[in-house]
C-alpha cells in the first residue's frame, strides 16, 4: 500500500472482520486493550467495534497523556503561571483541562496570567529569545513520543545560554502504566480489569521499539501487537491477537512495520537518556502513584527545571467525585457508564480530562460513538 486511503478501504476492512468472525471461538470472550489515544479515536471514528463479533471487546486504556495528568500537576502549572514575569507555554489540548476548584489554564489566562498556546517546543524557545525579560516555562506533557522534542529544546537552550527558559516536566512512560494495569493498580473503584492482549501504541513504539513489551508476553502471558493508526492497521492487529490467543501463544508482534523497528529510534533514545532521569514515583490520574513511571531533568540541567527553579510543589487535589475519568482510563468503565457523560459533561462543558483532550476516550465517544449509541437506542425502542 502506498496511499493513506488504501488503509481505509471498506471492502478490505469487511474482509478482515469476516476473518476475525471465522476465527473467534464462541465459547470465550476476547478482551483487548488499546493503549493509544490515536487507536481509540480510529476505533470510534471508523466504527470498528460494529464490525467485530460481540465476544471481541475493545477496552480503552490510559493512552492519552493529557488525560492521565493528575489535577495536582495542572494546579502546579497554573500556580507557576501566576508568578511574576512568568510566561507559561502549553499545548492547546491542555488549556481547558479542569483543575481544582473549577480552575483551568484558559481561566487563568482570562484572569490575567501570561499563558500562551504553542505548537512545539521551538515556539517556546523563540518566545524566550524574543522576550529576555520574561521567564518562559514550557509545560511539557506526553509519553515517549514527545519527550525527545523536549530534550532537544533543553539542549538548544543550553547552547544558546538562554537563562530565561525552563521546563515543567510531566513526561511519562508507557510500559509502567501497562504493568500497573496488569497488576490491578488504580484508585477509587478497584474493579478488576480482565485483559487478554494489548494493541500496542504506534507513535510511542517508533521511539522505544519492540523490546520493552517483551516482559508482558514472556512473564504475564499477554500478547502484544503494535499497530498503526489506520482502521485496517487496527483491524489486522485484532486478528493477529485473536490468532495468538487461540493458539495459546503470547508474543510481541509488529503490525506497524512501516514505521516501527525492533530497536526503535536510537537517536531519540540517546537524547532522552542524556537530558532526563527516571523519577522514583509519579502520580497518574486513575492509576495512582506508579514507581519509575515518569521523567525529570538530570541535575546537570537543573537550571532548566521549573520545579527546582521556582520551588514548585504538588498540593494534593481530588478529582470531581462524579467524574469517572480515572476508571475509564484504566479500562474499568466505559464513557457511557459515567453519569455525567453527555449531560453536564460535553466538549463545551468538560468535567474531566477525558472529554477535553482530542485523544480522550470520552471525546472519541462523544464525537463518533454517541450517534451509533443513539441509533441503537432508537432501534431498541422500535422493537419494544
Amino acid at each position: 500500500m502506498k496511499y493513506v486511503d488504501e488503509y481505509r478501504d471498506g471492502a478490505l476492512a469487511r474482509s478482515i472482520a469476516a476473518a476475525i468472525a471465522r476465527e473467534v471461538r464462541p465459547d470465550r470472550v476476547y478482551r483487548l486493550m488499546e493503549f493509544c489515544g490515536g487507536h481509540t479515536h480510529a476505533i470510534s471514528r471508523y466504527g470498528l467495534e460494529d464490525l467485530l463479533p460481540a465476544n471481541v471487546r475493545l477496552i480503552h486504556g490510559p493512552g492519552c497523556p493529557v488525560c492521565v495528568l493528575p489535577m495536582a500537576r495542572l494546579d502546579m502549572a497554573i500556580a507557576c503561571a501566576g508568578l511574576p514575569a512568568v510566561t507559561l507555554c502549553a499545548y492547546g489540548d491542555l488549556m481547558r483541562v479542569p483543575g481544582s476548584n473549577g480552575s483551568s489554564l484558559l481561566k487563568a489566562k482570562a484572569a490575567g496570567a501570561d499563558i500562551r498556546m504553542v505548537y512545539s517546543t521551538l515556539d517556546a524557545l523563540r518566545i524566550a529569545e524574543a522576550e529576555p525579560a520574561r521567564e518562559v516555562v514550557f509545560f511539557a506533557v506526553g509519553f515517549e513520543t514527545t519527550t525527545p522534542a523536549t530534550a532537544l529544546a533543553v539542549r538548544a537552550a543550553e547552547r544558546q545560554a538562554l537563562g530565561n527558559f525552563s521546563v515543567l516536566c510531566n513526561h511519562v512512560m508507557t510500559p509502567p502504566a501497562m504493568r500497573a494495569i496488569l497488576d490491578g493498580g488504580g484508585e477509587g473503584d478497584e474493579t478488576p480489569v480482565l485483559i487478554e492482549g494489548f494493541i500496542g501504541p504506534a507513535h510511542v513504539s517508533t521511539v522505544i521499539g519492540v523490546e520493552p513489551y517483551r516482559p508482558f508476553a514472556r512473564d504475564d502471558g499477554k500478547p502484544v501487537v503494535i499497530a498503526g493508526f489506520e482502521p485496517l492497521d487496527v483491524a489486522q492487529a485484532i486478528l493477529m491477537l485473536v490468532r495468538q490467543i487461540n493458539d495459546g501463544r503470547a508474543e510481541v508482534e509488529n503490525q506497524y512495520i512501516r514505521a516501527v523497528t525492533p530497536s526503535g529510534n536510537a537517536r531519540a533514545q540517546a537524547e532522552i537518556a542524556a537530558v532526563f532521569e527516571t523519577r522514583e514515583a509519579f502520580e497518574w490520574r486513575g492509576l495512582g502513584s506508579l514507581p519509575a513511571s515518569a521523567l525529570r531533568l538530570r541535575p546537570a540541567f537543573a537550571r532548566y527545571d521549573a520545579e527546582r527553579r521556582f520551588g514548585l510543589a504538588e498540593t494534593p487535589a481530588a478529582d470531581n467525585p462524579a467524574c469517572e475519568c480515572g476508571a475509564i482510563l484504566r479500562g474499568a468503565k466505559t464513557p457511557r457508564e459515567c453519569r455525567l457523560f453527555g449531560t453536564v459533561c460535553t466538549p463545551d462543558t468538560p468535567m474531566g480530562s477525558c472529554m477535553v483532550s482530542p485523544e480522550g476516550a470520552c471525546a472519541a465517544r462523544w464525537t463518533y460513538g454517541r450517534f451509533r449509541d443513539n441509533a441503537a437506542a432508537a432501534r431498541r425502542k422500535e422493537i419494544a
